[in-house]
């Protein structure tokens, strides 16, 4: 019989390439979800033919449930019914859904036993320690699809001991404003900020890559995925973005995963882990690639990846603030109504929104993420 597969999230960058690669691994698929691209989903479900859609825009479902009613599909509606395609019992549930609504949904899908191929990493950031608890009491592995993560898991392949691991190292692009000074990005655009020079992505990740919060979130993430803490965990500028990432040995060994910069093949290594498949993407050239360059990032200019290191060392409910600071001010610089700056701003105002505890709830991290939101409106509107 053939795998079955859930992508939520599956008309964003993420889950539209997830489906590419799902179809030539021979998945089945049982549930897709959406935020509102009822468009795109429509198109999805008379391709794949799932049992079960959601869209967490409830009128928005309303509206699908019309536009498919000829199928066999059963449309769900709003966050409960994003959970509910999460549960369905796929063998392997990948979540892209952007941000922290993508925490629930993860729990949901290790609560019902499947293998989660993890794009979220606002999971992990925001719910770290429930959601390695949970996934450890059910016995559910965690593969991940970021490409410095699933590069990082596929260089530990072979590693019978993580005290033979010396250090962790995140590559990042730099993004479009690399080498800029404070004072040049002051007054940076959003159209500026979305322009990326190597990743197709979305909006929000985008931008969290110009500002490189998205690599302050990778740290936490990796440090929780893979059991290290956040002072064994470096990054570096890697602008041709090639190396996805490195595992340093106590030998002082250095292992990486390379390739072209292309989605593509995280997504598929967590499909069809531990076994390895002929891909769609094209085959690196390193003499067309030449010269690859690393470079420590500029901590002072781009203050995000610290304020996250931060979080994550003082630990319980900081992570969730400093994500959800950023998702709100990410918003508003979309939106034209902050500047790029305030979004660096925001993340270290949050660190003042927080009760320090050390055990956590799930209504807690929610708590949190919705006060931190409306303080950050408060303080930048």
């Amino acid at each position: 019989m053939a795998k079955t597969l859930s992508v939520l999230g599956s008309t964003g960058s993420i889950g539209v390439q997830a489906l590419e690669v799902a179809q030539l691994s021979g998945y089945e698929i049982t549930a897709l979800t959406a935020n509102r691209s009822t468009d795109i989903l429509e198109e999805q479900i008379r391709k794949f033919h799932p049992s079960f859609a959601a869209v967490a825009d409830e009128k928005s479902a309303a509206d699908l449930k019309i536009k498919v009613a000829d199928t066999e599909t059963k449309v769900l509606s709003g966050a409960k019914g994003v959970e509910e395609c999460a549960a369905c019992g796929a063998d392997v549930v990948l979540n892209s859904i952007v941000g922290i609504a993508g925490l629930a949904p993860t729990l949901a899908a290790i609560e019902a036993g499947s293998k989660i191929a993890l794009a979220n990493k606002e999971t992990l950031v925001a719910g770290g320690k429930l959601v390695i608890a949970s996934a450890a009491e059910k016995g559910v592995p965690i593969l991940p699809v970021d490409s410095e993560h699933s590069a990082i898991f596929q260089s530990m392949q072979g590693c019978r001991d993580k005290k033979q691991i010396k250090r962790l190292i995140l590559t990042a692009s730099g993004g479009p404003f690399f080498g800029k000074t404070r004072k040049e990005l002051e007054n940076v655009t959003p159209e500026q900020a979305l322009r990326h020079p190597n990743w197709s992505m979305g909006a929000k990740i985008t931008i969290d890559s110009a500002t490189m919060m998205n690599k302050g979130l990778e740290l936490i993430e990796a440090a929780w995925l893979f059991g290290v803490k956040a002072a064994d965990i470096d990054i570096l500028v890697h602008r041709q973005s090639i190396v996805h990432s490195l595992v340093e040995y106590i030998d002082n060994s250095v292992i990486a995963q390379l390739g072209v910069p292309d989605m593509r093949i995280p997504i598929q290594y967590a499909l069809t882990y531990p076994d390895r498949a002929e891909s769609p993407v094209s085959q690196l050239d390193l003499a067309k690639a030449a010269t690859l360059t690393f470079e420590r990032p500029d901590y002072e200019t781009f203050g995000c990846i610290n304020l996250c290191r931060t979080a994550f060392e003082k630990g319980g409910l900081y992570p969730a603030a400093v994500n959800a600071a950023n998702e709100k001010a990410n918003e508003l610089f979309r939106c034209g109504k902050i500047r790029f700056l305030d979004i660096e701003r925001a993340v270290e105002a949050a660190f003042d929104c927080v009760d320090n505890v050390s055990d956590y709830t799930l209504e807690q991290v929610f708590e949190t993420d919705r006060a931190v939101r409306a303080e950050t409106e408060r303080l930048f509107l």
